[in-house]
């Protein structure tokens, strides 16, 4: 069985979708580097274990990272997932990660890297958006897409209402992933190339590659 572990930093939306997804895998701990994050009370409330790591406390990004390691080594992590985890993550600890670690991102990569994704979609005019499962490399958003969740973006929208309607699309991707993931659809460090196409309910296009 895939043991997951999920990093966070605030409300823990995400994470709760995990929670509720039934994988085959297990989530064996919640991280954060925020005490006050919500998302540890989501974790506790499913009877998982919890650790909190205040990065203020650490001389260096590279400290901070090194005291993470041992925690999802202690857990026997197989499959780190990115959730909401606000924090740049040192070269080394994502080699160390590589190939096992999961990030989603609020754009149709590789478009749109970075920040305020939605607003700037906006100021383009396009069309469609949405977000990305892919996995963590060294280079900011630039990872193996594994699937993306795809939506029409509408005259009535603005950033605040594209942001609620992509964050819907993360809570039926991401988990769909890790699933794919756990089951052997997906191996940890798989190179392949996948493509799968279904509609998940109108007018949402869901990808897998």
């Amino acid at each position: 069985m895939i043991k997951i572990a999920v990093l966070v930093s605030g409300n823990g939306s995400n994470l709760q979708a995990l929670i509720d997804a039934d994988l085959s895998g297990k989530i064996v701990g919640v991280l954060s580097n925020k005490p006050e994050a919500y998302a540890l009370t989501r974790a506790q409330q499913a009877k998982i274990a919890t650790a909190v790591i205040e990065h203020k406390q650490y001389p260096s990004r590279e400290a901070f990272d090194e005291v993470m390691h041992q925690q999802l080594l202690d857990w026997e992590a197989d499959l780190i997932v990115l959730a909401g985890f606000m924090r740049i993550l040192s070269k080394k600890f994502v080699k160390a990660w590589e190939g096992k670690m999961l990030n989603i991102h609020p754009s149709l990569l590789p478009h749109y890297k970075g920040m305020h994704t939605h607003q700037r979609v906006l100021n383009t005019g396009d069309i469609l958006h949405g977000c990305t499962v892919h996995y963590v490399t060294a280079e900011l958003d630039a990872g193996q897409a594994l699937a993306q969740g795809v939506l029409r973006v509408s005259h009535q929208d603005n950033a605040t209402t594209l942001a609620e309607r992509v964050h819907k699309l993360e809570h039926l991707i991401y988990p769909q992933v890790v699933e794919w993931i756990c089951s052997g659809t997906l191996q940890p460090a798989d190179t392949g190339v996948y493509y799968h196409g279904k509609l998940m309910h109108e007018p949402v296009q869901f990808c897998k590659f």
